[in-house]
């Protein structure tokens, strides 16, 4: 078959990524080589693809695969989650997030950034995706977390450093390793046993070591923060993007989108406490995460109001079952909530982390050349990103990976 034939999907409403509002009435072309042709009214997307094998979704809408921007595969909390990684060896772990891979995929997250992992699994399991051996997002990944010595995620995915030399080496180390972003933690958070959330754990020189390196080789560098000290230094010294703010204020907020500096919330890790008890999780963490909700809700709003460029991304596992859905759509509805316009919060897991990653030209949007990755929906998610709920299709690639209602059985499966 010809890589311009393929399928076109009609009988839908397009949201495509880029427009502010979705389009009734239009069609998507899905190439038989995994990219877009034409998208646009059916008419028209017809007649530029004759020979196309014709898909009617009735009535159903299509919005482009969601890229959640703070992912850990192999997440492992205090406690049971914990325990259970630390006896484990690497086939195990390999094979853990293995799965974790495909139920994101399955759940509409079709690319995920990886923010901290263990032994360079990820870095396995990003080739097994690319290569099509396993079923997953596609992965852009920081390879290890870089900390200070007990710092934050010293017992689970961080590698620990000291001084600019220290931490000059560990960002080398996952750069050899091919890390696409580098992740340091600056202070410490709600998982850490011997730490507090405003407890700044690395120096000026540190932090600079790594923005500096990480930059030289054409990579960015975001943090986990908690506290708007910690933030403002890291800012200052050409920070990227900043993960959790948990104690943000409205003018550290406003440096950071005068100085294009985006921003992960992460919201739900602040008020998931069934989720921290289904595993395990000690009572003194679930205690820290529910007692930083309130002013990580704050940090949130002061973001929205600055103009702060958001992100979705959700350190739970984005499949998780969370309040009757999974955790991705319960944090985009958190965003809401909020004070974002479900406008904003669908760009914020499409297109805006798509330009950070630097795929704009080819990931979260459907437009021509893009790849094929895309939802079906019952309803517009672009006027309630509840209807993120009802997904019933995922597509990655022009393959289909999830089709619970027998619709797109034209399309090839991996």
């Amino acid at each position: 078959m010809s890589t311009t034939v393929g399928s076109v999907l009609t009988g839908c409403a397009v949201w495509d990524g880029v427009a502010d509002a979705t389009a009734p009435g239009w069609a998507v072309h899905v190439r038989a080589d995994g990219t877009l042709g034409a998208v646009g009214p059916e008419a028209e997307v017809l007649a530029a693809a004759p020979d196309a094998d014709r898909v009617d979704l009735g009535g159903g809408v299509v919005v482009p695969g969601l890229l959640n921007m703070h992912v850990h595969l192999g997440l492992a909390l205090p406690g049971a989650m914990q325990d259970a990684a630390r006896g484990a060896g690497e086939a195990t772990q390999t094979l853990l997030m293995t799965g974790n891979a495909a139920q994101t995929l399955r759940a509409g997250v079709t690319t995920v950034r990886l923010v901290g992992e263990t032994g360079f699994t990820d870095m396995a399991l990003r080739a097994a995706v690319r290569a099509g051996h396993v079923p997953g997002p596609r992965i852009f990944t920081a390879g290890h977390a870089l900390c200070c010595t007990g710092g934050h995620g010293h017992d689970a995915d961080a590698m620990e450093a000291d001084g600019a030399d220290g931490f000059r080496r560990a960002t080398r180390v996952q750069l050899r390793a091919g890390a696409d972003l580098i992740k340091v933690c600056i202070s410490g958070g709600i998982a850490g046993l011997h730490e507090t959330i405003d407890s700044p754990q690395m120096t000026d020189e540190e932090m600079a070591a790594v923005i500096s390196t990480a930059h030289d080789w054409g990579r960015k560098v975001t943090a986990h923060a908690g506290p708007t000290p910690v933030v403002r230094r890291a800012v200052e010294l050409g920070l990227d993007c900043v993960e959790h703010g948990y104690e943000l204020d409205a003018e550290v907020c406003a440096l950071m989108a005068e100085r294009g500096v985006a921003y992960v919330p992460t919201i739900t890790v602040s008020r998931c406490e069934e989720f921290f008890r289904a595993n395990g999780v000690p009572q003194w963490m679930i205690d820290r995460a529910l007692g930083a909700g309130p002013r990580h809700w704050e940090s949130l709003q002061h973001a929205i109001a600055a103009g702060v460029t958001i992100m979705m991304g959700t350190d739970m596992p984005p499949q998780a079952e969370y309040d009757g859905t999974t955790a991705t759509v319960r944090e985009m509805e958190f965003m809401v909530d909020a004070g974002m316009s479900p406008l904003q919060v669908m760009r914020s897991a499409t297109g805006v982390p798509a330009d950070w990653l630097g795929g704009e030209d080819v990931l979260g949007r459907l437009v021509p050349g893009a790849v094929a990755d895309l939802l079906v929906l019952d309803a517009d998610p672009v006027a309630d990103v509840s209807a993120l709920r009802g997904l019933h299709a995922v597509v990655q690639g022009g393959r289909t990976v999830r089709d619970d209602r027998g619709l797109l059985t034209a399309l090839g499966r991996p």
